[in-house]
């Protein structure tokens, strides 16, 4: 599954601050993994925790979240989710323009 991402954006607005909305679902896994402490640190987004679901005795863990920041950040959180298998899904309410 690729990640989606905002290529729809032109470079020179890619500067622009804007916010996603998306669903991830990470693997069991990655339970132990700071996955949403990457996306603050690495990417320099802020990121909002709107709904969150974790099994009590392991399993994958869905978090329903915002990302703001700068497109192009965000297009790059998105491939490193991806590249950990994460599913991503966009919420089609998002600015994402």
């Amino acid at each position: 599954m690729q990640a989606p991402t905002f290529s729809h954006l032109h470079t020179e607005s890619s500067q622009r601050t804007t916010e996603v909305t998306l669903y991830l679902t990470i693997p069991e896994s990655y339970r132990q993994e700071p996955i949403v402490t990457q996306l603050v640190s690495r990417y320099r987004l802020q990121v909002n925790i709107l709904a969150a679901t974790l099994g009590s005795n392991g399993g994958q863990g869905q978090f329903k979240l915002t990302l703001i920041g700068h497109a192009q950040a965000i297009n790059d959180a998105l491939a490193y989710l991806e590249e950990l298998q994460v599913t991503i899904v966009l919420d089609q309410e998002s600015d994402g323009w």
